[in-house]
């Protein structure tokens, strides 16, 4: 596990509750797209939202990450086997695996790596999709004060990954035969306190958290309320995904 970067295991708990769920349509359509659904391989997993999604579609789904602390958080499945292991070394044989999926994740891979450990425990028809989502656009004037504390207030205690979530991976390699899927968003209906919740969750957050007296969510909600009325209101919010998606 050399060069893994573990920005989660401190806050495994909350990354379950709280980080939203992949839409269903995105892993009906991955999996239209196999050819066999034996086996999908969810790397970095984190509390097992995308493996729990892939499980209706394959006969066995593998989920990885290489955080203990993740893994005991993620709920429990019958066709999802959860294991520690990192990115770039899954346990896995040797052309096994119809799919490999990566939500979210792929920014923290040592990708060269990767890409060979994926290469490897694919079948030779397998497909590989990895995907994300970056900041939300809130309603109205609302989204001004979370542009700025998504850039401004906590943009400094981004890590450097982050990046690539903000350039939607157009600028990471990826060396299969790349296909383009369709348009996936992720919606939620929250209450003003389920979305800082979510936002608790940020990597940025949780390190500006840590230094002393530092804690920005209160402020935020002080401009959020008065646009959204009613905490207790929920309102429909979306993030469109990105995706790289190919075959080996």
């Amino acid at each position: 596990m050399t060069g893994f970067k573990d920005h989660f295991s401190s806050a495994s708990e909350r990354y379950a509750a709280y980080r939203p769920d992949y839409p269903a349509a995105l892993f009906a359509w991955l999996a239209g797209q196999c050819a066999e659904r034996a086996l999908a391989w969810d790397c970095a997993t984190g509390s097992g939202q995308a493996a729990r999604g892939l499980a209706p579609h394959f006969h066995r789904v593998v989920a990885t990450d290489a955080s203990g602390e993740q893994i005991r958080h993620a709920a429990p499945h019958p066709r999802v086997d959860y294991r520690v292991a990192p990115a770039e070394a899954s346990g896995l044989a040797d052309s096994s695996v119809d799919l490999v999926t990566i939500a979210q994740a792929a920014h923290w891979f040592d990708l060269a790596r990767f890409h060979a450990e994926a290469a490897r425990v694919l079948k030779p028809s397998g497909m590989i999709a990895l995907w994300g989502y970056g900041r939300m656009v809130l309603p109205g004037e609302m989204d001004a004060p979370l542009e700025r504390f998504y850039a401004e207030t906590v943009g400094p205690y981004w890590p450097p990954e982050r990046a690539l979530i903000d350039d939607a991976y157009r600028s990471l390699d990826f060396p299969f035969t790349e296909i383009q899927p369709p348009p996936f968003s992720i919606e939620v209906e929250w209450t003003l306190l389920r979305l800082l919740d979510y936002l608790s969750t940020w990597s940025s957050v949780k390190r500006c958290r840590a230094m002393p007296g530092c804690d920005p969510l209160p402020a935020l909600m002080a401009e959020l309320a008065p646009a959204w009325g009613d905490p207790e209101m929920a309102r429909r919010l979306q993030w469109p995904l990105f995706m790289r998606v190919g075959r080996r």
